[in-house]
């Protein structure tokens, strides 16, 4: 691993100019997700973008989740330019950049995955004031994008906040993701997901949520009972650089960059959708390990919203540097947008 991690970000030939003379560019670009999953074959697409696009000068090697580490060591290689490119989850860095727990507030977002993507693309609160906050530990969100609505499964029918009561939920490691859960009564476990197959499996932790995509490609189906379509809130995910690495970078490779950052906002919306509606039809359809689907009512929703509520003013005092005012603006956007 210090071998690879101090080869790391060299270009061939050991040239460290970072202008157009006819280089080569050999980049690493970190995922959370395996072969086949939304963040890893964004990172295939991007890389063969960039490729085509300088003519082969731009290499970028791909790695899924585990081959360079955990999601936390993804995040310390990025800070510290011993990978160039990462797609990184808020969810991971919410003892860093406090304001990045804003996604895991529940209900915050639109119903609508769609109307949810334009508002991540167009935001202020998120690509201008969160961005600065992310840059201030060399980390540069370029853009957030959603995997997919978030979805229960368990192992006991959710269909009210009462049936969290005392129920082991798997969380990511931010403070306010736990806060959330235990607004509705739940005993959340920080975890990450390469054990959580296991941990589901054994009891160790009763329910999850993630994607739909990502619910059937990890076989977490295979492992729980129910799925409950609650919609309560987006998987949303960064494409991130190494600040420093980013603003060294020649003009005419960083507008590509960002041309091609730009360029996927729509892929990554058309893949994400495609995988979790036919994933969602395959666990539907899977006989061997039956799931049972349960559809929150408007009513239903609403009892789970009430309890989530409250979470926001424990965001913007206990949680927030500047008070809630990226929440603030952020919510307004929403409004305006809907």
């Amino acid at each position: 691993m210090s071998l690879v991690l101090s080869a790391c970000g060299q270009k061939d030939e050991g040239s460290t100019d970072t202008g157009s003379n006819g280089e080569t560019y050999n980049w690493k670009f970190v995922t959370e997700e395996v072969k086949g999953q939304v963040q890893y074959e964004y990172a295939e697409e991007f890389a063969k973008r960039m490729k085509e696009k300088s003519d082969g000068k731009v290499n970028i090697t791909v790695y899924e989740f585990g081959g360079l580490g955990s999601e936390v060591d993804q995040v310390e290689q990025l800070q510290n330019g011993a990978v160039e490119m990462a797609v990184m989850s808020p969810g991971f860095t919410g003892n860093m950049v406090k304001e990045g727990q804003i996604f895991a507030l529940h209900f915050l977002f639109p119903e609508s995955v769609e109307k949810t993507q334009q508002i991540l693309n167009e935001s202020e609160a998120l690509n201008t004031d969160l961005r600065n906050k992310y840059e201030e530990h060399s980390i540069t969100p370029l853009s957030f994008w959603t995997e997919g609505a978030m979805e229960w499964t368990s192992s006991k029918k959710i269909s009210k906040p009462s049936d969290f009561n005392n129920f082991k939920m798997r969380t990511q490691t931010s403070p306010l993701i736990l806060k959330s859960y235990k607004a509705y009564g739940a005993d959340p476990t920080p975890m990450s997901w390469s054990e959580l197959y296991t941990a589901l499996d054994r009891g160790t932790v009763e329910g999850q949520e993630n994607p739909i995509f990502f619910i059937g490609d990890a076989s977490f189906n295979e492992v729980q009972d129910y799925m409950t379509l609650s919609n309560h809130n987006n998987y949303v995910a960064m494409t991130t650089v190494n600040k420093d690495w980013y603003e060294g970078l020649s003009g005419d490779i960083k507008s590509m960059v960002d041309e091609t950052t730009k360029e996927m906002q729509d892929w990554v919306f058309k893949e994400q959708k495609k995988q979790n509606e036919e994933w969602l039809e395959k666990i539907k359809n899977d006989k061997e390990n039956p799931t049972e689907i349960v559809e929150l009512t408007d009513e239903q929703r609403e009892a789970f919203k009430e309890k989530a509520m409250p979470v926001r003013d424990f965001y913007r005092n206990e949680v927030s540097t500047v008070d809630g005012k990226i929440l603030d603006k952020l919510q307004k956007e929403i409004k305006d947008a809907q």
